[in-house]
């Protein structure tokens, strides 16, 4: 239990009452999208432009969300649509990627955990078959991209958005009960322990293996600002990552990467709560990332539950800091525009730089729904 003070818990409830107005009005307007990012306040469509998006399960998350707290059938109706349109992934399978858990996870595993229906845990196994089958087993790492989404060799690369990916092999295993799934998804966990966190708790985003000898070759900076430097994003992907492969297997060694992480993490928080695309960026331009408070505020209130109350104040704490700081001067909370969060930065060195994010308005309201109670633990 988070045992929240009254005023933190007033505070949750004026934003869950706000976010039920807001979703009200942008599900209806959205309902047969599947939306990225906004332009000019509406909604793009991933369904025109690009099926295999790695973002596209978490507009059928969001709706699972709010259909969790209002049991409104808008909401079930707009998440089936979204998990049936991404059929056509499987269909084509060329374009799927080592983020089918980001795909799958919120849609076909919350529908099924939700409703039961079988068709939805096919869909999920399926896609944790493809995700088991990208294991390069020398390396014990699961592979980064494909070869035609790139024009450099990434055959020995992993990433570490990876280990938001793991539940859907957690999962796997838990419904089946073959512990291979599991076991793929812990040997990639214990390859990033040694290759990815650093001993300050920073996180490497890309780190290129051997594809035949299985050692390291080198890091790349990826989406931050340059090779060595500390991605933002990628921090909370870890944070939350190992925190979820902590809950699913109960070692020990996540936990404490999940605690050394976010140490680092809040450690470099500045004092008005914005999130910077990478914390070694220059000082300017002051990008910044609402992503990331949003993400790392989900890994830092499952670390709390983990742990006793001396050390649950401080990650409870660091949380609502960061929501509280997107509620006042990082939300969009008229009924006019799609989007909820703004300032989300897509990389560094990219052109989605202070954009809406659709990922980032998902682990917003998964935050403070965690912060409610009862919540739905789609990982």
């Amino acid at each position: 239990m988070l045992n929240l003070q009254t005023d933190d818990q007033i505070w949750v409830e004026n934003v869950i009452s706000k976010i039920t107005a807001k979703m009200g009005a942008v599900s209806e307007r959205s309902s047969s999208k599947i939306p990225y990012t906004t332009s000019n306040g509406e909604h793009d469509n991933q369904i025109k432009k690009d099926i295999n998006w790695w973002t596209n399960g978490f507009w059928g998350g969001m709706m699972w969300l709010m259909y969790h707290e209002t049991g409104a059938q808008e909401y079930k109706d707009i998440a089936n649509f979204t998990e049936d349109a991404l059929d056509a992934c499987l269909h084509q399978f060329y374009g799927l990627h080592h983020d089918v858990g980001f795909m799958w996870l919120p849609t076909s595993v919350a529908n099924y955990k939700v409703t039961g229906n079988l068709e939805s845990r096919k869909r999920a196994l399926h896609a944790a078959n493809l995700l088991a089958g990208r294991l390069n087993l020398v390396g014990g790492f699961i592979r980064a991209w494909n070869d035609d989404t790139t024009s450099e060799d990434t055959r020995g690369w992993a990433i570490v958005d990876c280990m938001m990916n793991l539940p859907l092999l957690y999962w796997a295993s838990e419904e089946t009960n073959d512990p291979r799934y599991a076991q793929i998804a812990m040997k990639h966990a214990d390859t990033a322990l040694d290759a990815f966190i650093r001993p300050d708790g920073s996180v490497n985003h890309i780190v290129e293996f051997d594809p035949f000898k299985g050692s390291v070759v080198r890091t790349y900076g990826g989406q931050g600002f340059e090779e060595g430097s500390s991605w933002t994003r990628g921090q909370t992907w870890a944070l939350y990552g190992f925190m979820i492969s902590y809950k699913h297997t109960g070692k020990q060694e996540y936990l404490q990467a999940a605690k050394r992480v976010a140490h680092y993490f809040m450690a470099n928080t500045p004092d008005n709560g914005i999130i910077p695309i990478d914390f070694r960026q220059p000082n300017e331009p002051a990008y910044e990332d609402s992503t990331a408070a949003a993400i790392a505020a989900c890994g830092l209130i499952e670390i709390a539950k983990a742990v006793g109350e001396y050390e649950k104040e401080v990650y409870l704490k660091a949380a609502l800091k960061l929501l509280k700081t997107l509620d006042v001067s990082r939300c969009d909370w008229t009924t006019d525009s799609d989007h909820l969060l703004i300032n989300g930065s897509a990389a560094y060195h990219h052109h989605d730089i202070h954009i809406s994010i659709i990922y980032g308005d998902y682990y917003f309201m998964e935050a403070v729904f965690k912060l409610k109670g009862n919540d739905l633990f789609l990982w």
